[in-house]
């Protein structure tokens, strides 16, 4: 399971090197942006699974930031949690309403924000946060990386349980091959694209040893489904 990506958007240096230590202690990948603009740089360049977001931004602000993401399809689904000192409920109010998922007043415990991040996470990535995710005959166990198909065990590589817990965590979607190499290679390590098909090619494999129809979609010039 790659680690999950945060994109830490925070003008304020000590305070971004603060938050920075504890995420990555948490096990997150951190993405850091000083500005509204920045962020919207890191986010075209990669999307992260959770945002981080401080309201108060040089050139863009953290609304403005937030108004935009939600405008697109491709964002309209990253979990943002924003970060003000603005305390009054009007603006916790406008914060939310922007399409924050979550709204934090500092100062903060660090505490209690790590908590509202892996809340977070467990939303969109289950299977990263531990949980159990099933879909038909399917059951995978993201803390003892078990995988059963009607029961009977599954002899799964890594590669093709990361493959898998994306597709179970978002069934019905088609992941593009560029989308699978960063939520599964991660979006550091050059892998050509042709090796996803190898790795969906033992996955089929995999989820047919024991019997049934292949669970997996492929779709021409798009990329692949489950269902």
């Amino acid at each position: 399971m790659t680690q999950p990506t945060v994109l830490l958007v925070e003008d304020e240096p000590a305070q971004r090197e603060v938050l920075r230590y504890n995420l990555e202690a948490e096990g997150f990948v951190v993405v850091s942006a000083r500005d509204g603009e920045e962020a919207l740089e890191r986010v075209a360049e990669g999307l992260p699974d959770l945002i981080l977001l401080d309201w108060m931004l040089p050139h863009v602000s953290g609304i403005e930031v937030c108004r935009r993401l939600r405008m697109k399809t491709e964002t309209r689904g990253i979990p943002v949690i924003m970060l003000s000192a603005r305390s009054e409920e009007v603006d916790k109010v406008r914060g939310l309403e922007t399409g924050a998922d979550d709204y934090v007043i500092k100062p903060y415990s660090v505490v209690e924000l790590m908590a509202r991040l892996r809340a977070q996470l467990r939303r969109v990535r289950p299977a990263a946060a531990g949980q159990i995710l099933e879909w038909s005959d399917l059951r995978l166990d993201g803390e003892t990386h078990r995988v059963t198909r009607a029961g009977a065990e599954l002899k799964l590589g890594p590669t093709e349980f990361r493959l898998l817990s994306t597709f179970l965590e978002r069934p019905g979607r088609v992941f593009s091959r560029e989308a699978l190499l960063d939520r599964v290679w991660g979006r550091d390590i050059y892998v050509d694209s042709r090796t996803v098909d190898v790795h969906i090619g033992r996955l089929r494999k995999a989820l047919m040893a024991t019997g049934g129809e292949d669970p997996l979609r492929t779709v021409r010039g798009s990329g692949y489904a489950l269902g």
